[in-house]
């Protein structure tokens, strides 16, 4: 089975930026410990200030399943709370070419 690509856009209002980004942080030093995670990138967009973004990659949906279902995943969510700007946007990807 081929890898499972995914990004997400998580969108923060701008006065929790820097304690969101915090947060998401150790959601990102926690994930790359995971089983089944091959990359695991966060960045915040210079086109909109305020929205993170995470480029993953997966050995498969069952592992991106099990991330989801992590600990530091819904501490990640916890975290955020009224902190959101709008929903985050989990895209897994399928290949055009």
């Amino acid at each position: 089975m081929s890898e499972l690509h995914v990004v997400a856009t998580i969108p923060v209002k701008p006065e929790h930026v820097e304690a969101i980004a915090s947060a998401l942080g150790e959601l990102v030093t926690a994930t790359r410990q995971e089983a089944g995670c091959l990359a695991y990138h966060l960045f915040e967009s210079a086109a909109a200030p305020g929205v993170f973004v995470t480029v993953e990659r997966w050995t498969d949906q069952a592992a991106l399943d099990a991330h989801m279902q992590s600990p530091h995943v819904a501490a990640a969510f916890a975290a955020a709370g009224d902190a959101l700007a709008g929903d985050v946007a989990i895209h897994p990807l399928t290949p055009v070419e």
